[in-house]
């Protein structure tokens, strides 16, 4: 891989941690479309917390994953917010560059294997001397 590739993808990798590290806690703390949809039909208090009416989110359950290292956005164990976002954030980019290299690498080391149809044809400008050239170059010097 050439330096310039090495750059961009370092360059682009520091770009996506500091997005996932910092920019992701200033995200939106408000419900998406899906949430929001699933509670038309209930009431809701200050805090989101159903106290009447009937909507499909009063069928919820917690997660069976709920209680992971890396659920709700942050990192458990970690007691500030900002540092338990930006950490789940970067984290899961690494994981997910480190996927995605190996995919790539196991990808790339597979089809490596030159085959004799896969020629490399000669730069602009290059002399190509077949078998017959060369005799006759012999015989006539």
């Amino acid at each position: 891989m050439k330096n310039r590739s090495w750059a961009f993808l370092a360059g682009g990798l520091l770009v996506a941690l500091l997005l996932a590290g910092v920019v992701s806690n200033y995200a939106s703390s408000h419900p998406d479309g899906l949430d929001s949809s699933l509670l038309k039909g209930c009431t809701v208090d200050a805090d989101d917390n159903i106290v009447g009416g009937s909507c499909p989110a009063q069928q919820a359950k917690d997660h069976e994953l709920g209680d992971s290292p890396l659920a709700d956005y942050g990192v458990r164990g970690v007691e500030n917010g900002f540092l338990s976002t930006g950490l789940s954030g970067v984290l899961g980019v690494l994981v997910t560059f480190a996927i995605g290299a190996g995919g790539f690498w196991l990808l790339r080391r597979r089809g490596t294997t030159p085959t004799d149809g896969d020629a490399t044809t000669p730069a602009e400008g290059d002399a190509v001397a077949s078998g017959d050239d060369r005799r006759h170059a012999g015989a006539n010097g």
